[in-house]
């Protein structure tokens, strides 16, 4: 199975959230000794059996990311424009608008009738502007009723088109999660061959040292980047300096340290992947010129750095004038390789979050009201922890359908879904890349 293919798949819906990395340590992969009596100790998997369990494994992640696939789209149809149940919302919304407007002009009757009313004097003959108020007091009653009726059934319809674009958005969190765990099985399986084969290897030798073979990488929480002056919003048509600081407590000298540093985005509706529109460049003292980021989103600017020393590097965001409003993040991590094989990788990658504004002259649609959420520090080895302001990002969601009414609640609701969904697939990169990594070491 090719990295790159995965790469591609997450980044397909890879979007603005605080990612989420996976910490495989599967059952058979464990290399903690089995104390358990030699009777009672299960045999070893071969290397076929192995085999074809990742086969197997793959085909599970491929059937995964198809039926992500599926809820993605289900997901862009619920927030369309031409969505039934959305142009349904609409008729309705402009049906209880009309008959709101009716009610007012029914009631300006009845005031004017009783004001013709109060005009006639003691000899006049009232028993015709009697009338006209008797018959304007009953269309009034008719138009206030038929209001009452409409307003309801516009609630109603909108509940009902904002409650299918909850559930896309579930179905996707859902299917993304299924995607994940799939990811996450071929990697355990992947770790359990190599071993499986450097075993055999090793006991091929007779002497049991693998001659030379290099180790796992290994999560390093010495090794940290912190970013500094990413501001809270960015314009489109603009670019934004600020930088990252790597620093080196691991307790020894490291060889070779490269930053891993990406970017992700989406517009309003969190549906729509605007990353295109946003560039990073990077430069540091010794290397002033700005220079784009590798293919595989690598910075090589470091080089060696002696344990308590720290390197900063200078990152450059720079938005297309092109770029519709809507939020994204930066995530940067490190990894390190020393001459004698051993490698590690940023156990706490920086995660910040921003919101995109369209350039001047180009108004958006009214944005919702963000919700307030909280974000809970991952459990010790995910592999990420947000950095900067430390809140998860805002996963607002705009339709001219919600912004009608001011449905606050309907709003929230839709946007925490929305946030639920799209949050792991920056997650599915950043594992990527420990999986490259690894590789590549």
């Amino acid at each position: 199975m090719k990295i790159r293919r995965i790469l591609a798949t997450a980044v397909a819906v890879a979007v603005t959230t605080p990612a989420v990395a996976l910490s495989v340590t599967p059952a058979f992969a464990d290399t903690k000794p089995d104390t358990r009596p030699a009777a009672q100790t299960p045999a070893k998997p071969t290397v076929k059996e192995l085999e074809k369990a990742l086969a197997e494994a793959e085909k599970a992640y491929d059937a995964a990311v198809a039926a992500e696939r599926v809820a993605y789209d289900a997901v862009e149809a619920a927030v369309s424009d031409t969505a039934p149940l959305t142009v349904a919302a609409k008729a309705a919304r402009k049906a209880a608008d009309d008959a709101a407007a009716a009610k007012n002009t029914a009631d300006e009757a009845v005031a004017e009738a009783q004001a013709a009313l109060d005009e006639l004097g003691e000899d006049d003959d009232k028993a015709t502007a009697e009338k006209t108020l008797a018959d304007a007091k009953t269309a009034a009653a008719t138009a206030a009723t038929t209001a009452t009726t409409t307003e309801a059934e516009a609630k109603a319809a909108l509940k009902l088109a904002t409650d299918a674009k909850v559930a896309a958005f579930t179905a996707l969190a859902k299917a993304q999660n299924a995607t994940k765990e799939a990811l996450a099985a071929v990697t355990a399986a992947e770790a359990a061959l190599e071993r499986a084969k450097k075993e055999e290897e090793n006991q091929g030798d007779g002497d049991g040292d693998g001659d030379g073979e290099e180790g796992e990488c290994i999560d390093e929480p010495g090794l940290t980047t912190v970013v500094k002056g990413l501001p809270s919003s960015v314009t489109a048509g603009t670019s934004t300096t600020f930088s990252v600081r790597v620093a080196n407590g691991t307790g020894k000298d490291l060889d070779k340290v490269l930053t891993y540093a990406s970017v992700h985005a989406t517009d309003k509706t969190g549906a729509k992947d605007i990353a295109k529109y946003l560039k990073l460049t990077w430069s540091t003292a010794k290397s002033p010129k700005w220079q784009k980021v590798d293919g595989d989103l690598y910075i090589d600017a470091i080089g060696a750095l002696k344990d308590g020393a720290q390197a900063d590097i200078k990152l450059r965001l720079t938005v297309d004038a092109k770029t519709p409003a809507g939020q994204g993040l930066t995530f940067i991590a490190g990894d390190y390789f020393n001459k004698d094989g051993s490698c590690g990788l940023t156990q706490d990658a920086a995660v910040d979050e921003f919101d995109i504004k369209a350039a001047a002259g180009k108004p958006s649609a009214k944005p919702t009201p963000k919700p307030s959420t909280s974000t809970t520090a991952p459990a010790a080895g995910n592999g990420v922890t947000p950095q900067g302001s430390g809140s998860s990002v805002p996963a607002t969601t705009t339709s001219s359908t919600l912004a009608a009414t001011g449905s606050s609640d309907a709003t929230t609701q839709l946007a925490l879904a929305s946030g639920a969904a799209v949050a792991l697939g920056a997650g599915a990169i950043f594992l990527v890349r420990r999986r490259k990594t690894g590789a590549d070491a």
